[in-house]
């Protein structure tokens, strides 16, 4: 399973580069990159699009990476206020969840699968992992986001202040300040 999904981490990075789009990995792959590795059944992945143009060079990088998209999805999706696409692998069982921006967003650089290539930035993957926390009704799918963000903080040096502050106004404080105090 490890090589699929190497594979298809591998093809994403490389079209996706050639279409000179902003993205980022998010999700787990990020997470397993700042903090503890872990398994997953998808991809998550951050692609800032900002016209229909974006959108044609998106649609077809993504058919060379053989995933099933079409470009009516997308369109659908950009509309919506969800602006999440689950896409399928035609060379594997996982899946792809495409996350639209429609501005820049902040990213590091890193390796993964021996490609270099870029994450989502731990401050701003610590806050989405807030927000998730928050709107999680069962406590034991919340328990896996809570550990990430422990692994995070653990091994990846972030701008603590900066997440405290963001974590404030979006009302996630409470949970942060209940991990860090495990931390210790």
């Amino acid at each position: 399973m490890l090589n699929t999904l190497k594979n298809l981490v591998r093809r994403l990075i490389s079209v996706l580069r050639e279409t000179g789009l902003e993205y980022a990995f998010t999700g787990a792959i990020a997470v397993s990159f700042y903090g503890v590795p872990r398994t997953t059944v998808d991809v998550d992945i951050m692609v800032m699009v900002s016209s229909e143009e974006d959108v044609d060079k998106l649609v077809s990088a993504l058919k060379r990476a053989k995933l099933k998209v079409e470009k009516e999805a997308i369109m659908r999706v950009l509309k919506s206020d969800y602006r999440i696409l689950t896409i399928g692998d035609e060379k594997s069982p996982y899946n792809v969840d495409i996350i639209f921006s429609e501005k820049k967003f902040k990213k590091r650089r890193g390796v993964i699968f021996d490609a270099n290539t870029f994450f989502q930035d731990p401050e701003e993957l610590v806050l989405a992992k807030l927000r998730m926390i928050k709107a999680t009704v069962s406590r034991g799918k919340a328990v896996k986001d809570v550990e990430d963000i422990k692994g995070i903080i653990k091994f990846t040096k972030i701008d603590l202040k900066r997440v405290k502050l963001k974590a404030e106004k979006e009302g996630t404080i409470e949970t942060l300040e209940e991990i860090l105090t495990e931390l210790k």
